[in-house]
C-alpha cells in the first residue's frame, strides 16, 4: 500500500476553532499556540495540517471532529471540484436537489448557495492557518531553536507562503475582489478591507517571486510538499489568466514561468492511465504537485474519494465497481455528450464508460443520460484494489499541477503573441502529449501540423488532456465561452439544448454570511 511521505500530525489542531455566525467564521487563535509553537517537530506537524486542508475536513477519519462549521461540510478539493467542473460541459450532477448542486449545475447561483459559501470559507480557514504558522515562524521567534533546526523552518516558511499564495489564486479565481489579510494583521475580531483583482494579483505575483530561493528543490523533498517548481506554475497559471484578472497580458511571463519548470527535469509519463491510479504518488517525473489522498492517514470522503466513487453509476447493470477498485459506485455523476464528442475513438484518453448509456442528455440527474467517466481509479499499477473504500475511501492522490499542463500553457501563450519560445516549440511539446495519447495511432491519428496550433484547438485539447483535473471553468472564461453563446453545452443555462447566461456568472458572489459580518465588503452585480 502507499505511504505518505510527508508525516502529518494533528497537533496543530489545538489552534483553531470557529463558529457560523459574524466574523468568526474565520477561525480564530487561542492561547494554545504557545504550547504548540515549541519545537522544530511541531512547525513540520502544523505545516502538515496546513497541507492537508486541501483534503481533509477534521482530525478523525473522514472528517470527524471537523475543523470548521459549514452547510455541507466537504473538503476543500469537493467544494473547489464542484466549483470548478459542475456548471461546465464536463459534468452532469445526479443527485441535483440532494447535493444541492441544481444552481451551479445551470449556473444560476446567487450569494446564498451554500457551495459557493463552502468553498469560500474553506479557503479562508486555510488562510487562517497559514498566518497564523507564519507569526509563530519569524526570525525572532524561531531564534532559540539550532542552526539545522532555523534553517529547516525557514524552508517551512517558504511552503506555508505558497499555500496560502495558491489560497489567494483560488480565491481570485473564483470571487475577483476579496477580503485580504496576512499574518501582520490583528487576530480575532477584525474585519479585512476588499482587495480589487489587481491588488490580489500583484500579491500573489510578489509572494511568489519572493519565495522562490527558500522553496527547496523536487529531489530535496519528501513526497506531497511544494517545490520550487510548484511555484512556477502557480506564476504561469496566474500570468496565462492575466487578462481575465486584471484586463493585462503577460502571455511572455507566463512562458518565462513555463521554461522554467520544463527545464528543471521534468518528464512525461509514459502511460496516461497511470497518473490517475492509486500509485501516481510514483509519478514524480511529472505531477509537479499532488495532493495526497490516503486511506489510512488521510482519508477523505471528498476529494479523489468522490471523483472515483462518483464517477461509478450505483444503477448499471453494466458498469463494474470493482473495475475501478471501489466496492460500490456512488452514482454521482456522468459528462455532458459535448466533452466525449471532442475526442477520437484512438486517443487513450477517451476514458469514458458508454455501456447502457447514451451521449446526450434528455434529462440532467438520470443516471442513464450522459456516458460516465473511467479516467481515474483505485487501482494499483498490478490492477490490485488498494484500499477498501467503504472503511477508508481511496488511495489516488489529485495531481494539482502536472507538466502536461505546462506544456499547454506554453504553447496557449505563444499562439496568444507572448515571446520566449517558439510556435516550433509549442508544436513539438503538444506532440509529445499527442504521442503518448495516440500510442501506435499517433502518425496517423495524433500528430500535428503547424496549422493545427489554433486557440480553438488548444481549448479542446485541455479539455482533452485535463478533464476533471479543475480547470474546465477557468479555460472558458479565460476564452470567452464559459457564459456566452459562443459555445453552448446541453443544459447550460438550465434548458435542455443550452443558453447563454448573465456574465456575471463568470464569477462567484461573496457569500451573504460575510457581506453582513464584514462592511467593506460587497459584490458588484449579485
Amino acid at each position: 500500500m502507499k505511504k505518505i511521505y510527508f508525516c502529518i500530525l494533528a497537533v496543530s489542531t489545538l489552534l483553531f476553532t470557529s463558529c457560523e455566525k459574524d466574523l468568526d467564521q474565520y477561525p480564530h487563535t487561542e492561547t494554545t499556540s504557545e504550547s504548540v509553537y515549541t519545537t522544530a517537530d511541531n512547525y513540520k506537524a502544523v505545516l502538515g495540517k496546513l497541507y492537508t486542508s486541501f483534503t481533509t475536513t477534521g482530525q478523525e477519519k473522514g472528517g470527524g471532529n471537523s475543523d470548521l462549521s459549514s452547510n455541507n461540510g466537504q473538503d476543500y478539493m469537493r467544494c473547489y471540484f464542484n466549483l470548478q467542473e459542475v456548471g461546465t460541459d464536463e459534468v452532469a450532477s445526479t443527485w441535483l436537489e440532494g447535493d444541492k448542486v441544481i444552481d451551479l449545475t445551470y449556473l444560476s447561483w446567487d450569494a446564498n448557495d451554500p457551495w459557493v459559501s463552502d468553498m469560500y470559507y474553506r479557503i479562508y480557514y486555510t488562510i487562517a492557518m497559514t498566518n497564523e504558522f507564519l507569526r509563530n515562524a519569524t526570525d525572532d521567534k524561531i531564534a532559540g531553536f539550532t542552526e539545522e533546526e532555523q534553517a529547516n523552518i525557514v524552508h517551512y516558511r517558504a511552503e506555508a507562503r505558497f499555500i496560502r499564495a495558491l489560497t489567494y489564486y483560488h480565491a481570485l479565481d473564483l470571487f475577483r475582489n476579496i477580503p485580504f489579510v496576512t499574518e501582520d494583521d490583528p487576530v480575532g475580531a477584525y474585519a479585512p478591507p476588499r482587495y480589487t483583482s489587481s491588488q490580489i494579483f500583484a500579491y500573489i505575483e510578489s509572494e511568489l517571486k519572493d519565495i522562490e530561493d527558500d522553496l527547496l528543490s523536487r529531489t530535496e523533498l519528501e513526497y506531497g510538499r511544494a517545490p520550487k517548481a510548484a511555484a512556477w506554475t502557480l506564476l504561469a497559471k496566474l500570468y496565462l489568466n492575466a487578462e481575465v484578472y486584471i484586463g493585462e497580458d503577460h502571455y511572455t511571463d507566463c512562458i518565462t514561468y513555463c521554461n522554467k519548470v520544463i527545464a528543471d527535469g521534468y518528464s512525461l509519463e509514459g502511460d496516461f492511465q497511470k497518473l490517475f491510479n492509486a500509485d501516481n504518488h510514483l509519478r514524480t517525473n511529472e505531477i509537479i504537485f499532488p495532493l495526497p489522498v490516503d486511506a489510512e492517514s488521510t482519508v477523505s470522503w471528498g476529494a479523489t474519494t468522490y471523483l472515483i466513487c462518483g464517477e461509478v453509476s450505483n444503477t448499471s447493470d453494466y458498469q463494474d465497481p470493482a473495475a475501478y477498485g471501489v466496492t460500490s459506485g456512488w452514482g454521482m455523476f456522468r459528462v455532458r455528450g459535448e466533452l466525449p464528442a471532442l475526442f477520437d475513438e484512438t486517443d487513450g484518453r477517451n476514458l469514458f464508460f458508454t455501456e447502457g448509456q447514451t451521449q446526450y442528455l434528455d434529462e440532467v440527474d438520470n443516471q442513464s443520460y450522459g456516458y460516465f467517466m473511467s479516467k481515474w481509479t483505485n487501482l494499483t499499477d498490478g490492477g490490485e484494489v488498494a484500499s477498501n473504500t467503504v472503511d477508508g475511501g481511496v488511495d489516488t492522490d489529485f495531481p494539482l499541477f502536472r507538466l502536461a499542463d505546462v506544456y499547454l500553457m506554453l504553447a496557449e501563450s505563444v499562439i496568444r503573441g507572448g515571446s520566449g519560445s517558439s510556435s516550433a516549440v509549442a508544436l513539438d511539446l503538444l506532440n509529445e502529449l499527442r504521442a503518448r495519447a495516440y500510442g501506435d495511432n499517433y502518425e496517423t491519428d495524433g500528430k500535428l501540423a503547424a496549422s493545427d496550433l489554433t486557440l480553438n484547438f488548444i481549448l479542446d485539447e485541455r479539455a482533452r488532456e485535463l478533464a476533471w483535473e479543475c480547470t474546465r471553468r477557468t479555460d472558458l472564461i479565460r476564452f470567452g465561452k464559459f457564459t456566452t453563446d459562443s459555445y453552448i453545452w446541453q443544459w447550460k443555462g438550465g434548458v435542455k439544448d443550452g443558453k447563454a447566461v448573465d456574465s456575471k456568472f463568470n464569477y462567484y458572489p461573496i457569500p451573504t454570511s460575510d457581506l453582513t459580518a464584514n462592511p467593506n465588503l460587497y459584490n458588484e452585480e449579485y
